[in-house]
């Protein structure tokens, strides 16, 4: 080598010096080193950590080899200024030959040689002697930070989970929920067990959760280097699959007791509500009774259909209901208040719908009379009250429609026949030799001879104020 070559290799070996021993000293003071050294491991990590364990005191001493014979080869090189060809051979022979005597067993080459039979003592060059380090720097490192990444991501978050899941445990005997007498219950206590077996094993065997990231291997371009050494991070990902699990499974048992928590809360007015929908129908029903008993009176021929009695199974089940509440089995209570809402509004709507069908006679009976009071009036606005047809067809429909019982189908016909008496016939085309003038005709209008169109004219001309029909009085009411 030549003086300017060795001057430039021990600035880089001098530089690489001090970069490992930067790295040894973040790794004492690393701590998952701490928390391992001080856990009682368990599974993989026991298995992995008996091995990298070793590997702090033993990188040290490899680092103490590394300065003594980086020293020795400064001593030579400051023996003069300008070395001469026996001192340039020496630190030929001290920074690039095999001049570092180590023990065998404390070189393995990245974990490979970690069976293999330990070797007494071996003589290395520098560079080898680094790379071996980095090696061994490797796989103490991945075991650390591993470990320290696992128990930094999910034992407080465990912890935290246990709390929440302490505080829907108190909120599910609030409303009952108690272990073998509920399936939320079971699912909290089985939570409990399952939360509790992962954080003993993420303290004892981290290395368990650890899923490390499967990336090609960098060399450096360079030879040897301690960039490994000063990167102090491994790549991978913590596996919380199993802790996220519960986490849902505890989110899902939290809602449904919110679920019967509101129960709880609106359970007094949901079950009045309900009573409420029961007298309502209760009172449609009496109606309907009362309607059928009015049909069958002033209804002739009329086939009444019966009237449904009230819902008495559904009152013993709103009785069961208020034990339920009172008993604060908010479980049990939800599904049956639900049942009882949905037949309150079908008790109701049934009601309903016998009243409408009890009472339809009524209805058409009242259709009628008010399309008889509508003619009537339109009687009087053409001024033919006072026909006799048309009086005596209001009449005959007047006295079938306020006696009793009501011919509903002759009472129809006799509405017809008094609508035909008070509309206005069409009116008839002009003929020839007609002359222009006012013409009469059937009907409101009048006829209009200077444009040649025919329009209605009132029927009757009266020119006496409307008069009102004569009526007898109500056999009806």
């Amino acid at each position: 080598m030549s003086r300017e070559e060795v001057d430039r290799a021990l600035a880089r070996l001098g530089a690489e010096r001090d970069a490992v021993e930067a790295a040894l000293l973040d790794l004492q003071d690393h701590p998952g080193r701490r928390l391992l050294e001080g856990a009682a491991l368990t599974g993989r990590t026991r298995e992995r950590w008996s091995v990298a364990g070793q590997g702090l005191s033993v990188l040290w001493s490899l680092f103490d080899r590394y300065s003594e014979a980086l020293a020795s080869a400064r001593a030579v090189r400051s023996r003069r200024n300008r070395p001469g060809s026996a001192e340039l051979a020496e630190l030929g022979e001290l920074l690039g030959g095999a001049s570092v005597t180590v023990s065998g067993g404390q070189l393995p080459d990245g974990g490979a040689r970690l069976g293999a039979p330990a070797r007494l003592v071996e003589r290395i060059s520098l560079a080898d002697l680094l790379e071996r380090m980095n090696a061994w720097y490797a796989t103490v490192l991945e075991v650390v930070a591993a470990a320290d990444a696992v128990w930094s991501a999910l034992p407080a978050r465990i912890d935290l989970l246990l709390a929440e899941l302490h505080r829907v445990q108190m909120l599910a005997l609030s409303v009952g929920v108690r272990p073998g007498g509920h399936p939320l219950a079971d699912d909290l206590a089985e939570l409990a067990g399952d939360l509790a077996a992962q954080r003993t094993e993420v303290v004892s065997d981290p290395l368990a959760l650890w899923r490390p990231a499967r990336v090609p291997a960098q060399r450096a371009e360079d030879g040897p280097a301690a960039a490994a050494m000063t990167a102090g991070t491994v790549s991978g990902v913590v596996d919380t699959a199993r802790f996220d699990r519960a986490g849902r499974a505890l989110d899902d048992v939290r809602v449904e007791l919110e679920g019967l928590l509101r129960l709880r809360d609106e359970s007094h007015e949901r079950l009045q509500q309900v009573a409420d929908l029961l007298q309502r129908a209760d009172a449609t029903l009496a109606e309907a009774r009362r309607a059928r008993g009015e049909v069958l009176a002033k209804i002739a021929a009329t086939e009444v259909p019966a009237v449904p009695g009230p819902a008495s199974a559904l009152r013993e089940r709103i009785g069961q209901a208020v034990e339920l509440q009172h008993g604060g089995q908010w479980y049990r209570l939800g599904p049956l208040l639900d049942a009882l809402e949905d037949a309150a509004a079908k008790e109701l709507a049934r009601a309903r719908h016998s009243l409408t069908e009890v009472a339809q006679p009524l209805a058409v009976r009242a259709e009628l009379r008010g399309r008889l009071e509508a003619y009537r009036a339109m009687a009087a606005r053409l001024r033919i009250t006072e026909d006799p047809e048309v009086v005596e067809r209001f009449e005959k429909a007047r006295w079938l429609l306020w006696s009793a019982p009501c011919d509903l189908r002759a009472a129809a016909e006799a509405v017809a026949r008094f609508q035909q008496a008070v509309r206005p016939a069409p009116a008839l085309p002009a003929g020839p030799g007609v002359a222009d003038g006012p013409g009469v005709a059937d009907g409101p209008g009048v006829a209009d001879g200077g444009n040649g169109q025919d329009h209605q004219a009132p029927a009757v001309q009266d020119t006496r104020p409307a008069g009102e029909f004569e009526g007898g009085g109500d056999s009806d009411g």
